[in-house]
């Protein structure tokens, strides 16, 4: 239906996360109707992501520079580690605004069913930090799925004998949220994380 050169370009944005086939089409040809202008900034942009970024060789968050200008900041809380699975779950944190400490990006959680146990993970590293760095607390900031709570119940018996102070992320309730549309695990959770007023 589609000229071989449409249905290529549609074909390798189809592979794309969340992008399914009309998502697809229609990035095609919004690429299609933009100037050569913007596509060229577009092809740069990518071209200089996929060169210019790497991991940072402290927290494995995406970075430009290494440290990253999270490691290298400072004025953040040396002594206070908030350890999540993804990058994408520190920019989550880090638009909250509400943490001012370092972070540990695990490159992911243990997840059987997907050939991934813990050393596939950044475990090994987050251990040596704990060698050089002096943490009074570290935050598990993992998803409340069945592959995070392994993660949690993992990191929590390697953590816990170091006697560093071991917290979790609250889950529950989120703001706006109606009770009765609910599930019973995140009522649950909304429980069990309740606070004193």
């Amino acid at each position: 239906m589609y000229a071989q050169t449409l249905a290529n370009l549609i074909d390798e944005l189809k592979k794309m996360p969340g992008i399914g086939p009309k998502s697809a089409q229609r990035l095609a040809f919004y690429i299609l109707q933009s100037s050569n202008k913007e596509v060229e900034k577009l092809l740069v942009a990518i071209t200089d992501a996929k060169g210019k970024l790497t991991y940072c060789s402290t927290c494995f968050n995406i970075t430009d520079i290494d440290p990253c200008r999270i490691c290298s900041n400072q004025s953040r809380d040396g002594q206070l580690l908030c350890v999540v699975a993804e990058p994408k779950d520190l920019m989550a944190i880090e638009r909250s605004r509400e943490f001012g400490g370092k972070y540990h990006v695990l490159g992911g959680m243990i997840s059987p069913l997907d050939g991934l146990g813990p050393e596939n993970l950044r475990v090994k590293e987050l251990l040596n930090r704990f060698q050089k760095e002096n943490f009074r607390e570290i935050i598990l900031a993992l998803s409340p799925t069945t592959e995070g709570e392994a993660t949690n119940i993992y990191l929590t018996k390697l953590i816990k004998p170091l006697g560093v102070k071991l917290t979790r992320v609250a889950y529950g309730l989120p703001i706006g949220a109606d009770m009765d549309y609910a599930d019973p695990a995140t009522l649950s959770k909304a429980f069990e994380g309740r606070r004193e007023i």
